[in-house]
């Protein structure tokens, strides 16, 4: 097999080796059935018991007992901007988000679309550099729920602290920093997350939902878009993507397997210093986009003295075997994205190349 990738994609993004070779070793035949998961029914019993093993795994690895149901969804994280106001958005009610970022933003004007929005707290004034502190959070008291973007992909902050909501129920965009990290999943009535940073491929979305969430079905919602369709229904109201919730399956006994969330974050806490010491020590060669306070364990953004070394930086990684490290088409600069199967060698291996560029174009 050829050298594998140093793959800093920001979605879809980096599996793990094990994953992708258990994967490929049952494609054609899944558990001796004479298929492949990609072939049979949804209705089988061989999947019925997948689907029910993937949503427990789910909620043991965010600590959630019982209470909530995990719902396997299509149109991405994306699709959650809307889904989310069409069910609880209701007349006389608002929406609160946090707005911290391109993907909360787009969020909050999905929302607008739907009814009333408003925006609790932002930092985009900052140009995102810092998240705002609790005492900047202003929600209203009449609103159905606060939205937040615990990580943010594009910039590349992360929240440390989970606001305090009270009775408000507080909904999670955790796309591209679920299972990197402990968090008090208690704390969220729901919490969403597109699969194709730390759960897998992209394909399926998925959605843990508190059950008084789910009392109420709103009718006058298409029923494809209801919330409720799919939890009365465990996620096969209609046929699911069989492939994609298999390889969220072995991503989450992979964590397991590999000492849980606590583990994860120690990985990731250390695979970023690697990163953060070296911009921080460049003396301002390296520019980090995100104050310390606020940097992610996910995404590590930087920029470097002008675009043309940019470019140059962006050019000799893809020869020395790096993939992905051009920032996001909106903002530009340099992004490395760190996620749970990105592994530690190869965070030491961009340290070490960063060092080297700096010594040849400082």
């Amino acid at each position: 097999m050829s050298k594998r990738a140093y793959n800093f994609n920001p979605g879809p993004a980096a599996l793990p080796l094990e994953v992708l070779q258990k994967a490929q070793e049952t494609f054609v035949d899944y558990n001796g059935i004479g298929m492949s998961l990609t072939e049979i029914s949804h209705r089988s019993k061989e999947y019925e018991a997948l689907n029910r093993e993937t949503q427990e795994l789910m909620l043991e690895l965010l600590g959630l007992s019982s209470g909530y149901q995990v719902l396997f969804l299509g149109g991405g994280a994306s699709m959650q901007f809307s889904m989310i106001p069409l069910n609880f958005l209701k007349p006389g009610k608002v929406g609160s988000y946090l707005v911290t970022g391109s993907f909360s933003e787009k969020a909050y004007q999905d929302a607008k679309i739907v009814g009333e929005a408003v925006i609790a707290a932002s930092n985009k004034e900052t140009n995102w550099r810092s998240l705002p502190k609790a005492g900047d959070i202003r929600i209203d008291p009449n609103s159905a729920y606060v939205h937040m973007t615990t990580n943010n992909t594009i910039e590349g902050s992360q929240w440390s602290d989970i606001p305090e909501t009270g009775d408000i129920p507080l909904i999670g965009d955790m796309t591209s920093g679920i299972l990197s990290r402990p968090i008090d999943a208690h704390k969220f009535a729901m919490i969403y997350a597109g699969a194709q940073k730390n759960l897998g491929p992209a394909g399926v979305t998925v959605a843990v939902i508190r059950d008084d969430l789910l009392q109420e079905e709103p009718k006058h919602v298409p029923v494809m878009l209801r919330y409720t369709t799919h939890a009365k229904n465990q996620s096969l109201y209609n046929t699911p993507p069989v492939h994609s919730i298999y390889v969220v399956n072995l991503m989450l006994k992979w964590v397991k397997e590999n000492g849980g969330v606590e583990e994860m974050e120690k990985q990731n806490v250390a695979k970023t210093k690697l990163l953060y010491d070296v911009i921080d020590a460049s003396g301002g060669f390296y520019t980090g986009n995100i104050a310390p306070d606020s940097r992610s364990i996910m995404n590590v953004t930087f920029r470097l003295p002008s675009e043309e070394l940019e470019k140059a930086f962006i050019k000799e990684s893809e020869k020395n075997n790096f993939v992905g490290l051009a920032g996001h088409r909106s903002v530009g600069g340099i992004r490395a994205s760190a996620y749970n199967a990105v592994p530690y060698e190869a965070c030491a291996a961009l340290a070490e190349f960063m060092v080297d560029f700096q010594k040849r174009n400082g």
